[in-house]
């Protein structure tokens, strides 16, 4: 089996560690750490990175990562398993998207070692982490009031990131392009495939895009040959080639017809708009048959901005 090191730390072979890597400190001095949570088997085998709160006000991903860690599912019969459940430790604390330098950590890779606070940070899993890994799951969450319906993130023309995302089997696997300087392209560059699963809204726990996130984590599990058994999913995959925002043509209170994760028909009525005071009633209709993929629930909407995200079959 090959070595593994992580931030000075020689993991070996049938070794669990929690590692607390050192990444920066405060200005009063107080140190902030990245908790590490590596767990290898005797037997060798891939090594599988799961890691959330890439973005620190996205918790789901966080809270699947704990459930995994508490269980003790994570821990592999063959090869390798590296978690990090809070990898944005500044974000987290301060309920924020970003880093104190105001910059997205997943627009900060491949990062560098002298760079911004958040580029260092990128540095650290670049320097420290990719090199170690063989396939990745990171866990996401839609935007600010952007519920996202439990979906992955693939690129469907790569072979085996399709392979993972069918093993996965969420409800929604979604084509999706590389963005320039995110841990996804820069993990693709290494030849490393890295899947993205995005469910429910930023400071919100969504019990269904939870249990989505572990459930569909085991079974990449037993797929990659590292435990025996997974749950089976409980609904068929549903493949999304192209997408679209049907955003607001008036300003007003949004009022949504429609559930998350339904199929809808092109012109069908998804929801209204009215005004604050009973004077006007817009209505919304669907620009295509799909899939609602996304749902913006903040009811103050003004011109312009994303209501539903519909995703065609």
């Amino acid at each position: 089996m090959k070595e593994m090191v992580i931030d000075g730390h020689k993991i070996a072979p049938g070794q669990n560690l929690q590692i607390n890597a050192l990444i920066a400190r405060l200005p009063t001095r107080t140190p902030i750490n990245i908790p590490v949570f590596v767990s290898r088997s005797k037997k060798d085998g891939p090594t599988l990175l799961i890691m959330a709160g890439v973005h620190g006000d996205e918790t789901n991903g966080v809270e699947i990562l704990r459930r995994l860690i508490a269980s003790k599912s994570y821990i592999p019969k063959i090869g390798s398993v590296i978690a990090i459940p809070v990898f944005n430790v500044y974000g987290f604390i301060n309920h924020e998207r970003g880093l104190p330098d105001g910059k997205d950590l997943n627009r900060s890779f491949p990062g560098s070692k002298t760079g911004s606070l958040a580029s260092r940070v990128a540095y650290f899993f670049t320097s420290e982490i990719l090199p170690q890994i063989d396939f990745g799951l990171d866990f996401h969450t839609g935007g600010a009031s952007h519920n996202n319906y439990p979906q992955l993130r693939s690129a469907l023309e790569l072979p085996m990131e399709m392979e993972l995302a069918k093993a996965f089997a969420p409800p929604l696997i979604i084509k999706s392009s590389f963005r320039d300087k995110s841990l996804r392209k820069t993990a693709a560059k290494e030849g490393k495939p890295v899947l993205v699963f995005e469910g429910g809204e930023t400071l919100r726990m969504r019990k269904q895009a939870i249990d989505h996130g572990v459930e569909g984590s085991l079974r990449v599990m037993k797929y990659l040959g590292m435990r025996d058994d997974a749950p089976e999913p409980d609904k068929e995959t549903i493949f999304i080639q192209e997408s679209t925002w049907v955003r607001a043509k008036y300003a007003g209170l949004h009022h949504s017809y429609v559930r998350n994760g339904s199929k809808v028909e092109k012109n069908q009525l998804l929801g209204v708009i009215t005004d604050p005071y009973g004077q006007f009633e817009k209505k919304i209709k669907s620009p295509m048959d799909g899939v609602v993929i996304g749902i913006n629930n903040y009811p103050v909407v003004n011109m312009g901005d994303a209501l539903m995200h519909v995703g065609k079959e």
